[in-house]
């Protein structure tokens, strides 16, 4: 009878049937004794914690404590995992502490619960009871612990955890010392991580990952990209997480064309995810390869990826940089939900090819869904209001940004302003933003320059250089080509010899494409073309 009522309760388990298990379990109890109801409080308690069900777990708590049953290491496990599992971690912390067993397990259930939810200092101060209980950390205890210190960036700790591992009695452990070797990533000593990573005796492919992925967070390629190819020269196995790292780099780093080559190689290897589609879309969309970038959309849609959303904007932003528009629309339109960055996706896409009644329209249309533009969406209108002098729209964007204060500090949108001015020929609306900014950088000034140049006021133009430099903000070659050509506009080219009203201008004017030329010898060409 029992048997058959057991056999009941573990089918409406596994298919869900909670309520049925449940009646099921209350008359198991009229017929077994408590040793015989172990097995299905434990299948209950799984349950509770595989479909999230609050209510009944706590009353399966209630039925362990009724029975005595409370410090049973098995339903003490369980009770932790169902814990967690609803994210009342407070409550598996009590469990864990009333527990008189002194098995580790329980304590690493805790620790590796408190880390994945991101509270890494009560996953530490967790770590320190248990060793005050004289419980022994086992190879279980460390990544989670070692996880902490590194999220926390607490060295101390890491440190003091790592003398703890050498000084036990415990077997050479690899991903104890995969855990290491991230921790020490994460606390940017990349000496030590690498010292690590090179003693090992044995690695493997997460090993590889983790001392990669700490010189990619550190942006140091080089490192990663050699660690990458001494992978294919020990025939170790690379994952896709791998693949995206490196891939991910050289689209960093501008290198597209290599991207788009591991990208393919990648095909051969292992199956492209998400990330890896993002990747190689951003790719094609800074190279204009429309041609690639439509046979990765068929792949996206075969593989059904194109369900994600990551997916859709790079596929936006890809057809609107390589001027397919029509495509773009259609991916944007298709979308049931728009973020914010579907929506500067193909807002960029409009602008980028001029199109400035449609950016008008979307851009109305995006406040009229409600979503709330940021800084990105602007600076990619303002330069298409530049381009085509449309001073009607940038004034309109220009009363957008001075009424919302979450702009004031965003300096790209505020040089887009200066620039859209500048470019109108609105040099003394130009400076009115100019000197309303409380920094400036380089993009600034040169806007600033260019604009005067274009007016013919030299000068001025030379005065802005001038004090730029004073201010140690360093020209680019865009400064230098916008000075060179408001010299040469405003006449700025007189010999000594010559009596001119320009001639202190003309001095100084000399004296700047001097410094021009030791900022930048190797384009000093440009300034004997001027």
């Amino acid at each position: 009878m029992v048997g058959v009522l057991i056999a009941s309760l573990k089918d409406f388990v596994t298919n869900g049937h909670l309520p049925n298990a449940f009646k099921t379990f209350i008359q198991i109890q009229h017929h077994a004794s408590s040793h015989l109801l172990l097995h299905p409080i434990s299948s209950l308690l799984f349950a509770c914690a595989k479909f999230e069900s609050l209510s009944q777990g706590k009353q399966v708590h209630g039925h362990i404590i009724s029975l005595g049953l409370y410090q049973n290491p098995v339903l003490v496990a369980r009770l932790i995992g169902f814990y967690t599992n609803v994210n009342i971690i407070g409550d598996a912390q009590f469990v864990t502490e009333s527990s008189c067993t002194l098995d580790p397990l329980h304590w690493n259930m805790l620790i590796s619960s408190y880390v994945k939810n991101g509270l890494c200092g009560e996953a530490l101060s967790v770590y320190k009871k248990m060793l005050s209980k004289q419980i022994e950390p086992d190879e279980y205890t460390y990544p989670s612990v070692l996880k902490a210190c590194g999220e926390s960036l607490d060295i101390n700790t890491g440190m003091e955890v790592q003398r703890s591992i050498e000084a036990s009695s415990m077997k050479w452990c690899l991903f104890v010392h995969n855990a290491l070797v991230s921790m020490y990533g994460r606390f940017g000593n990349l000496e030590v991580a690498r010292n690590l990573f090179d003693n090992m005796p044995v690695r493997d492919t997460v090993s590889w990952n983790t001392i990669i992925s700490c010189y990619a967070s550190r942006g140091m390629w080089e490192e990663a990209f050699q660690l990458f190819g001494s992978m294919q020269e020990e025939d170790v196995e690379r994952n896709v997480i791998i693949w995206n790292t490196i891939a991910g780099g050289y689209l960093h780093l501008g290198n597209f064309g290599m991207a788009l080559k591991l990208i393919s190689q990648m095909r051969t290897s292992v199956h492209l995810d998400a990330v890896a589609l993002v990747i190689g879309l951003n790719a094609c969309s800074h190279i204009g390869a429309l041609k690639l970038g439509k046979e990765m959309h068929g792949h996206a849609v075969r593989t059904h990826f194109d369900m994600f959303e990551n997916v859709k904007n790079a596929l936006i932003t890809m057809y609107s940089r390589c001027r397919d528009l029509g495509h773009a629309f259609m991916v944007f339109h298709r979308m049931e939900e728009k973020c914010l960055i579907s929506w500067n996706a193909i807002l960029s896409g409009y602008a980028h090819v001029d199109q400035t009644e449609e950016v008008s329209f979307l851009f109305r249309e995006m406040l009229r869904k409600g979503v709330e533009p940021n800084y990105v969406t602007i600076a990619s209108v303002l330069p298409l209001c530049a381009r085509i002098a449309n001073l009607q729209h940038g004034r309109e964007f220009h009363c957008y940004i001075m009424k919302r204060e979450q702009f004031k500090d965003y300096l790209l949108l505020w040089n887009a302003l200066v620039d859209m001015y500048a470019r109108s020929g609105k040099v003394l609306e130009a400076r009115k933003v100019f000197d309303s900014m409380s920094t400036r950088d380089e993009v600034t000034y040169t806007s600033m320059i260019l604009g005067y140049g274009m007016e013919g006021d030299g000068g001025t133009a030379l005065k802005l250089f001038e004090e730029m430099c004073e201010l140690e903000i360093k020209p680019d070659v865009v400064t230098m080509v916008a000075v060179l050509t408001a010299c040469s506009h405003s006449g700025l080219v007189a010999v000594p010899s010559m009596s001119s009203p320009h001639e202190s201008l003309s001095q100084r004017s000399r004296k700047i494409k001097k410094k021009i030329k030791k900022i930048y010898t190797k384009n000093y060409v440009l300034v004997t073309t001027i």
